[in-house]
């Protein structure tokens, strides 16, 4: 034991241990909130991703429509529709961690020439370019929340098992040899002060 056993040793102890124990109760539901976060981002990922794979299925099934309606060549050698996007994204804090909010709509203008560039099937082909466009810059900004908010649950993860596991118990063990010791002195007194008599 480095710290001199005396009561106000003692009390300033309890006060810190008072004020870890603190931390890690703070710690412990940052830790449950910031677990819930992760969960709600994880299952809108998993529905943009079902919609993903759908608008790629379908843009699929157009672009098959495009090669049978104007040829691999032909269809090679339009000219690729012009892309706007627009996001309107909302930037929040959740516990120190910077997340986007909102969406993403793209905008696009097929190239005015021929008749045959404004077929069903090559607008069907432009469609779906935006589709996939607006449903890709979700996926990447659901990513990079999860990424963020796994990262801080991690931290915030790291502190409280260290609160929990090594610190907490330190002190708990250095203010019972505390009491012990100041119980010992008071002993040791008592006798003195008997034996003086």
């Amino acid at each position: 034991m480095e710290t001199t056993p005396t009561r106000s040793a003692l009390l300033e102890l309890k006060d810190e241990r008072l004020a870890m124990g603190e931390g890690y109760r703070f710690l412990d539901e940052k830790r449950l909130l910031l677990a819930a976060r992760i969960v709600r981002t994880l299952e809108r990922y998993r529905v943009v991703y079902r919609r993903y794979q759908e608008v790629i299925s379908e843009g699929v099934t157009a672009f098959r429509e495009g090669i049978l309606r104007h040829g691999l060549e032909e269809l090679s050698q339009m000219p690729a529709p012009q892309c706007e996007l627009e996001g309107k994204w909302t930037i929040r804090d959740f516990f120190g961690v910077t997340f986007l909010e909102g969406g993403v709509t793209a905008r696009l203008q097929p190239p005015r020439q021929e008749a045959v560039l404004a077929s069903p099937e090559y607008l069907g082909l432009v469609r779906h370019w935006g589709e996939v466009s607006e449903v890709l810059l979700e996926m990447v900004q659901l990513s990079g929340n999860l990424y963020r908010l796994i990262q801080e649950y991690r931290r915030t993860e790291r502190r409280a098992r260290a609160l929990e596991e090594v610190i907490l118990p330190e002190i708990d063990e250095l203010m019972h040899e505390m009491d012990m010791r100041l119980e010992e002195l008071d002993q040791e007194e008592a006798v003195r002060a008997r034996l003086h008599r």
